[in-house]
């Protein structure tokens, strides 16, 4: 029976359009592309031989067809989510907790956004927010001590579901009496040879990213010491032991006496990222990653894609 076959994805592209009479507009809730929400919707009215929008220069309209289903659609969308809902409180999970890591010095400003706006928007739930050092750049979610988590990819974390929310340029962190303070940009290339301040070993990739590798050709970085935290970091630099890579919040954030900041001209953007485990995520997580997706998407950043490299041959 072609019923069957119709998805809760097709019904939500539906009643989202519904909403917004307008493609783009729909896309952007969706946290989709415009193209693949219109194909969704012609491959919807195709297998059951029905216009539900009339698109033309002024818009996009509902049919008669619709109009009548839109109703029913909702109330199938909410009974699924009532469902689901039921489930996981069967299932033993506390619907209204969030255990929430954030590795350190990672979106500050949009982490404090965002617990202000879920607590406003949610009193009934209880957030409990974490800080993780360099040693764990997945902030609790390998180990599960957390639900969601605000990172910095790439990180080794199959399994997972993650959306981007901000970008950064990548600014080298110098001691103040080098000889390459004072210019106003550096390239990547201009700091390989530098011995570096860098993560933990178990950071992983991580770890190996910024260490900038990738620009390596193979050739082991000279490792002037191994820091866990930006304020170990920083206090290394200054001492002259090396250089560290960071991000330009970061050098906002950890402006200490005896280190400075110049910006690396040639290397990719670094991205923020709200990751979780699907397994783990109660209701309370479903609100936080919807709030931070909202947030982007007010902001611009909706289609931020993080980098997608492999160090397995490093």
């Amino acid at each position: 029976m072609a019923g069957a076959d119709v998805t809760l994805r097709q019904f939500r592209y539906f009643v989202a359009l519904s909403e917004e009479l307008n493609y783009r507009r729909a896309a952007e809730t969706l946290f989709i592309t415009q193209p693949a929400l219109s194909t969704a919707i012609k491959q919807l009215e195709q297998q059951f031989h029905v216009r539900l929008f009339i698109r033309d220069t002024h818009g996009v309209v509902l049919t008669d067809v619709g109009k009548a289903w839109l109703p029913r659609v909702r109330e199938a969308l909410a009974g699924v989510d009532q469902a689901v809902n039921e489930l996981k409180v069967a299932a033993g999970m506390s619907q209204g907790e969030l255990r929430l890591g954030y590795l350190i010095g990672t979106g500050a400003d949009l982490l404090f956004r965002l617990i202000r706006e879920f607590e406003t928007s949610f009193p009934e739930m209880s957030i409990e927010a974490t800080e993780f050092d360099f040693s764990d750049p997945t902030a609790g979610l390998a180990d599960g001590t957390t639900d969601v988590a605000l990172i910095r990819p790439p990180v080794d974390l199959p399994g997972h579901q993650m959306v981007t929310l901000e970008s950064e340029h990548w600014v080298a962190c110098l001691p103040v009496d080098h000889p390459l303070v004072g210019r106003e940009q550096l390239s990547i290339d201009d700091l390989l040879a530098e011995p570096i301040i860098c993560a933990p070993e178990s950071a992983g990739v991580w770890r190996d990213y910024w260490m900038a590798m990738e620009h390596r050709g193979g050739r082991a970085p000279i490792i002037g010491g191994v820091a866990a935290t930006y304020e170990s970091e920083m206090t290394m630099v200054s001492r002259g032991l090396g250089i560290s890579f960071t991000t330009e919040s970061s050098a906002r954030l950890y402006d200490r006496p005896g280190v400075t900041y110049v910006p690396i001209g040639d290397r990719p953007l670094s991205y923020v990222a709200m990751a979780w485990s699907p397994e783990r995520l109660t209701l309370a997580g479903e609100a936080l990653v919807d709030l931070a997706c909202h947030d982007a998407a007010r902001r611009g950043n909706a289609e931020l894609k993080p980098p997608d490299l492999d160090y397995s041959s490093i």
